[in-house]
């Protein structure tokens, strides 16, 4: 039986809506968009405007209680993490489920609140880590469960991006307040949490943290750590918005048996034996200047599968409760940059 198209409201419109506005419209089989609710009136007025040939008949929502009122079968929010609890708890309160740009919020505690809070009320909460649904961390999965790989002794991360002063120029952008950190929360945090997908765990971390003479910003923007897995693995990770001009992020996971590379959407794998096999091709991730140049179709399989877990009751691909890891690593890491010493990471709940 043909499921209907799920209603949606959208609550916030930053420069990131741009890549939920193309998902919509690529989903219109799956979805309809009731209306947007922004800070201000005239700037979820202009997005409609933007997109009025995808959305025709979305309105404008005076306040959450208006969009309550209109009964959406999912709310979608990408507001800084700084103003969401409200919107959380009215939704949840209401029983709508949530899908929420990442992070969860600007710090560990917080961020078990909200999934604590969601999971109270038995509201389904995901979480847009799309990184998780490119096709060469789906590839690597099926490619894990059929071939003998060995076990994982070594991982590198390494996110080498940049973004210019102006990118840091916005009001509250790379500051405790609104953002709850700079490079690991709002950059590397992707990268750091596929790498979660397939390495497990980290037990512990000793890390640096610095903000470079390249930006004048309240937080990091270079980050070098040092980590160990539960599993007896050990690993690395560079992330920094201070290497012109950006290079696109790698995972190399190293088992017993072969090296794993995921380079965005490529695959490669190299066999000790000498076999090197490379699937798919690695595309933009917004690694240089403009943060917006990357494809969306990783955020709308995310939607996607979202909307499908609505009716089949299934966690989403990337539930609330399963993004607290990188956050609890996020925090151990800014902490042991913070005051020099080796930190054990937190479980997430």
């Amino acid at each position: 039986m043909t499921q209907r198209p799920k209603s949606i409201a959208l609550i916030g419109c930053g420069m990131v809506a741009s890549a939920y506005a193309e998902s919509f419209a690529a989903l219109h089989q799956d979805l309809t968009l009731l209306g947007v609710l922004a800070r201000s009136a005239p700037s979820a007025e202009r997005f409609l405007a933007r997109h009025q040939d995808h959305f025709a008949g979305a309105v404008v929502f005076s306040d959450i209680a208006d969009l309550i009122g209109a009964k959406p079968d999912a709310a979608v929010l990408i507001t800084p993490p700084n103003v969401r609890r409200p919107y959380v708890e009215a939704l949840a309160a209401a029983g709508i489920p949530i899908l929420m740009e990442k992070p969860v919020e600007r710090d560990l505690a917080a961020a078990r609140d909200l999934v604590s809070l969601c999971e109270a009320k038995g509201v389904p909460l995901g979480i847009v880590l799309q990184h998780r649904v490119r096709p060469s961390a789906l590839r690597l999965r099926a490619h894990l469960s059929e071939r003998d790989f060995g076990p994982l002794r070594l991982v590198e991360i390494s996110v080498p991006w940049w973004r210019g002063q102006s990118y840091y120029d916005e009001p509250g952008r790379g500051t405790i307040a609104r953002d709850g950190g700079g490079v690991l929360i709002s950059q590397a945090i992707h990268t750091m949490d596929l790498a979660l997908q397939f390495a497990g765990p980290v037990s512990e971390v000793t890390a640096m943290c610095h903000t470079s003479a390249f930006h004048k910003m309240e937080t990091e923007d270079f980050v070098t750590a040092g980590l160990r897995f539960e599993n007896g693995a050990m690993g690395s990770i560079f992330a920094s918005t201070a290497t012109y001009p950006g290079r696109t992020e790698e995972i190399i996971l190293h088992y017993a048996h072969v090296s794993v590379t995921l380079r965005s959407a490529e695959l490669v794998l190299a066999w000790h034996g000498g076999e090197t096999e490379t699937i798919g091709a690695a595309e933009a991730t917004g690694a240089g200047g403009d943060p917006m140049a990357f494809t969306s179709a990783w955020h709308r399989a995310v939607i996607k599968d979202f909307l499908d877990c609505i009716d089949s009751g299934c966690a989403p691909v990337a539930s609330g409760q399963s993004a607290l890891a990188v956050h609890a690593l996020i925090e151990a890491i800014v902490k042991s940059g913070a005051t020099g010493q080796r930190v054990i990471v937190e479980k997430g709940l």
